[in-house]
């Protein structure tokens, strides 16, 4: 790997690190929009909106993006607007033929892909490898639905009937966070274009890459020119998705305060929304649990993609009984994790997303400790002994002595922070973990499969697990409750989140007229 060159069309990269050059005339910015089944260059560039793509695990600048404004957006939605006519005709084995071909084609260049997805986003290189895998599932699972996309026939009185169909809503919008990009691009896109939909995607601005590469996979596999478009930039340009009068449906994925905007944003369109937004949720372990799991429950709850994990489990709530003996396990695991490099096959922790996300994780550790909170590990900025590696690395953090009112145990950290909190009965516990304005996710480690499934049935939370956590499969629904949002992704229920149901009478006799 460290000697190694890896192309990407248009994009060619010598050795390890380094900043992103193209091969077409030596031009930057490079042309990161995707429209019409090519990577493009912005209509009117502006100087003053270039934006500079830092690679978290250095610092160093990966590449320059131009913002995409009013004239981009118009340009992508226009081509997803025309190919609509084309893709919305095809069957649904048609599409499902091309959406496998492009799931074959990941597949062949899945080291390709997680390569760049760790230098988009600064996790490690196995985590990537298993977003890959991630976006490559979701379009084999909605290119194996799509030609069972149907309505259904409904008997009426003296032979008359009706029947519904599931119709393709149009021209679809994606927003994405930063800490997944490829699998929220496959996990988006897949569903749209196996309804008969187009699709125009906004990956966040600090992760713009894999998008566009996914673009291209679509385009090889022979997606119709238009029906997969990629518009780079900012908060403005997402707005400009979410007000377009020709886009019907916004699926998006961040924040609860951005997810709030978007919602506005598409209202006055009367737009469809899709939104999976922030959480705070609780991990509940009982006394009878295998300690052992619990514990790699909690670090699977905190400590993916270094933290930053909308559904992480940070209110670790403990059993006061076995309190001790589980925090001893999760420290010295926790201990062991390896901080550094991300393209190092063994580490466990990379690097922090920028600059500003670590600053807003050490001033969370420094108001819990503050607030009366105890390090039992970690919490600590790291330097890597490669004077390459210049990002931000944070050791990951098992805070003690919580209680539920600290800002630490209440308010979204985004970081590889895990709060332990003590409980002594399950009325108490279920209460405690339900306080929260959140509800992605939960879970409860228990032996007592009777008690688990009476704490899941009591939790407020749309994603829950019973002796795991943080574990997906596409075929399940995925989404939250109260201010984590809207909708659900994944799963044979996602097709009604990107369709529209009409419905047809059919009358066999005479009109039954009154006048």
């Amino acid at each position: 790997m460290w000697l190694q060159q890896v192309v990407l069309r248009g994009v060619q990269v010598v050795g390890r690190r380094g900043v992103c050059t193209t091969v077409n005339n030596g031009k930057l910015p490079l042309h990161f929009n995707y429209i019409n089944g090519e990577r493009v260059s912005p209509l009117n560039p502006d100087p003053s909106q270039v934006m500079k793509v830092l690679e978290p695990a250095t610092g160093d600048l990966l590449i320059e993006l131009q913002t995409s404004g009013s004239d981009e957006v118009n340009r992508a939605v226009q081509s997803a607007k025309e190919a609509f006519t084309e893709w919305s005709q095809l069957t649904g084995l048609q599409r499902s033929r091309i959406m496998q071909r492009a799931a074959q084609i990941i597949k062949d260049r899945q080291e390709e892909f997680a390569y760049w997805e760790t230098r988009d986003t600064g996790k490690p290189i196995y985590e990537a490898r298993m977003d890959i895998w991630t976006a490559i599932d979701a379009i084999e699972y909605f290119s194996g639905l799509a030609p069972s996309i149907a309505g259904q026939h409904v008997p009426l009185a003296n032979g008359s009937f009706a029947y519904t169909k599931r119709e393709p809503l149009g021209v679809c919008a994606g927003i994405g966070a930063w800490n997944y990009p490829i699998q929220m691009a496959g996990w988006k896109s897949a569903p749209a274009l196996a309804c008969g939909n187009t699709f125009v995607f906004k990956p966040s601005q600090f992760t713009p890459i894999t998008a566009v590469m996914l673009g291209e996979v679509y385009t090889e596999a022979g997606l119709p020119h238009g029906c997969y478009n990629v518009v780079q930039g900012a908060g403005e340009t997402g707005t400009l998705l979410c007000e377009h009068p020709d886009v019907a449906k916004v699926s998006f994925t961040g924040s609860v305060p951005t997810g709030s905007k978007v919602m506005a944003a598409a209202a006055g369109g009367i737009k469809a929304v899709t939104l999976e937004l922030g959480g705070k949720s609780p991990l509940i372990v009982f006394a009878d649990a295998n300690l052992d799991n619990a514990v790699g429950g909690a670090m699977l709850g905190n400590f993916l993609s270094q933290g930053e994990v909308c559904s992480n489990a940070t209110r670790v709530f403990v059993e006061n009984s076995v309190m001790d003996q589980f925090l001893s396990r999760l420290v010295e695991r926790t201990a062991r994790m390896k901080v550094g490099d991300p393209m190092d096959d063994e580490t466990r922790v990379g690097a922090m997303i920028h600059q500003d996300q670590a600053d807003k994780v050490m001033t969370y550790l420094e108001g819990a400790k503050k607030e009366g909170a105890v390090v039992a590990c970690g919490g600590e900025l790291v330097t890597p002994d490669d004077p390459q590696l210049k990002g931000c690395y944070i050791s990951p953090c098992v805070l003690t002595n919580c209680h539920d009112d600290m800002t630490v145990v209440r308010e979204e950290v985004f970081g590889p922070v895990a709060s332990i909190l003590g409980f002594d009965t399950e009325e108490e516990v279920i209460q405690r973990a339900n306080d929260t304005e959140f509800g992605l996710a939960g879970g409860v480690f228990t032996n007592d499969l009777t008690r688990a499934h009476r704490v899941i049935a009591q939790m407020q939370a749309g994603t829950c697990y019973i002796n795991n956590f943080n574990i997906i499969d596409v075929a399940v629904p995925f989404g939250g409750f109260k201010k984590s949002g809207l909708g659900r992704e994944n799963g044979v229920v996602t097709v009604e989140y990107y369709t529209q149901v009409k419905t047809v009478y059919v009358e066999m006799g005479d009109v039954d007229a009154p006048f």
